[in-house]
């Protein structure tokens, strides 16, 4: 796997708005798509075309690549060297991850359902590579086309597609989602957890993203 960095949290709305001022590359953005509001919130209701588009104009204006994590990268990331089912441990707490606590996971308990996004990093829990909110929150979109398992996947930590065509705006069906988020149960957002979603323009309070870059320090 080459060296790449990651956010320290998923994209926020201020930083969402920020990019959103640079100009376009493919298509349009709309300068405040999210549901529950707040500069330090993660943006949410963004499709994976304009997470794609987020990066693309980043790119743009600094002269270096941004984009999607890898599915690989992603879990990479998220694990931080780690084999349990959450980077803390074998079980999960509304204390430490914004999810549905109102179902627990192994020996865990019952906690704080809050029905929507938290600011990013409020838990005050990064795993050991310095990362937040790899729990919980919002899932995130990750590159990758949805495969089913990870029979012929690349070995290098690159993005799976199905075809050779590497022009994003043209991908179409699944893609793939990591992480969990305040509206899900414990267990997905476990570290082993997959998730995908049959289309990449839907808008859901829940979906949101982090990106990476090749080299640099982290954003």
């Amino acid at each position: 796997m080459q060296q790449f960095c990651m956010g320290k949290y998923p994209v926020t709305q201020a930083q969402w708005k920020a990019v959103v001022a640079l100009p376009k590359v493919n298509i349009e953005l709309k300068a405040d798509p999210s549901n529950f509001k707040g500069d330090k919130l993660p943006v949410e209701q963004v499709s994976w075309y304009d997470a794609v588009e987020f990066c693309d104009r980043l790119s743009s204006h600094t002269k270096r690549q941004y984009r999607l994590p890898s599915e690989a990268e992603w879990e990479y990331a998220y694990r931080a060297g780690t084999t349990t089912p959450f980077h803390f441990g074998e079980t999960i707490t509304s204390q430490l991850v914004n999810y549905d606590a109102r179902q627990v996971y192994g020996r865990g308990v019952k906690g704080t359902y809050r029905a929507e996004t938290t600011p990013v990093g409020s838990f005050n829990e990064a795993n050991s590579f310095g990362l937040y909110d790899m729990h919980g929150n919002v899932f995130e979109y990750c590159l990758d086309d949805w495969h089913d398992n990870y029979k012929g996947a690349p070995t290098d930590g690159s993005a799976w597609f199905n075809n050779k065509n590497d022009n994003l705006s043209q991908k179409h069906g699944r893609t793939v989602l990591r992480g969990g988020s305040w509206y899900g149960n414990p267990e997905s957002c476990r570290s082993a957890y997959r998730s995908n979603y049959d289309t990449r323009v839907n808008l859901v309070n829940n979906f949101g993203f982090r990106i990476v870059c090749a080299a640099g320090r982290i954003l």
